[in-house]
């Protein structure tokens, strides 16, 4: 298992950000593993990632906030560390499609997804005997549209409990409050099974059909206010033709929500993922 420290930051780009915090890391003995920038000229914007062995390091990692403070300051950075070794807690919501959830349970199991899953939430039952396969919690609690709010009360009371740090929605077919949202900006990651932005909302394969296109895709972006409006993390399409039917487009979409999403809960699990401007730089 990796031991290792990285850090994300975007600031107003200028000269001597990329020496200024090698050299901070420097001053503590780090030894940079990996290190990616990127600037946006429209914004005039830094961005970058950073990776250093823990190994020798001489910084505790409780005290990097205070010691970082400094250059963070004088640079109007803002930035976040995480540790590899700490796996994320990840809750589940799905609804009644199974596909997006038995992929990511796959993955779980395999050891390809460094998280935690301690629950799945559902507003169905259909999907429990998955949950039990793979011995990861399962709690169903009915969505209603006169009982919304005292359904996300529960699921928040588990989410709390269970100290999630981030929610996959799987095919989780519900619009969550802005409330609820709130408490978890950036920390939750849908799948849409569209090419967004088109065909955003409801039946995305249905309107596709309709209008007889020849990519279908599907889109895995965080989740905001906005429906199908929040920064996209991951997208892929297939190539379909006149002979495919509503259902030949619904079975290769399948596929494709399965990788997208798997993709995009992995880049933010290994904390390769920087949002800002209500998009992302994807950090490889």
């Amino acid at each position: 298992m990796k031991n290792t420290a990285v850090l994300l930051l975007s600031c107003p780009d200028q000269k001597g950000l990329v020496a200024a915090i090698a050299n901070f890391l420097l001053t503590y003995n780090a030894n940079i593993l990996h290190a990616d920038q990127h600037q946006d000229a429209e914004l005039k914007l830094f961005l970058m990632r950073v990776e250093w062995d823990l190994h020798n390091f001489t910084l505790p990692l409780e005290d990097f906030a205070a010691a970082f403070a400094p250059i963070a300051s004088r640079h109007q950075m803002t930035w976040r560390l995480a540790e590899s070794a700490k796996k994320p807690r990840m809750a589940i919501f799905v609804s009644r499609f199974d596909h997006c959830l038995a992929d990511l349970l796959y993955r779980y199991q395999s050891g390809e997804l460094h998280c935690e899953i301690p629950i799945i939430l559902s507003n169905h039952e259909d999907t429990r005997w998955l949950a039990d396969t793979y011995r990861v919690p399962f709690q169903y609690i009915a969505v209603s549209k006169d009982a919304k709010d005292e359904a996300e009360k529960m699921q928040m009371a588990i989410l709390h409990r269970e100290q999630v740090d981030f929610i996959v929605l799987a095919r989780y077919m519900q619009v969550l409050s802005p409330r609820f949202l709130h408490h978890y900006e950036n920390r939750i990651i849908n799948i849409h099974h569209s090419f967004l932005p088109a065909f955003h909302g409801a039946k995305p394969y249905h309107r596709a059909f309709e209008r007889g296109v020849k990519l279908i895709g599907a889109t895995s972006h965080y989740v905001t206010e906005v429906l199908d409006d929040g920064p996209i993390i991951e997208q892929d399409v297939s190539r379909i033709s006149h002979r495919d039917a509503l259902d030949d487009l619904i079975h290769k979409g399948a596929d494709l929500e399965k990788i997208v999403l798997s993709r995009a809960v992995k880049w933010h699990i290994d904390n390769r993922v920087l949002v800002y401007a209500n998009k992302t730089v994807v950090f490889d």
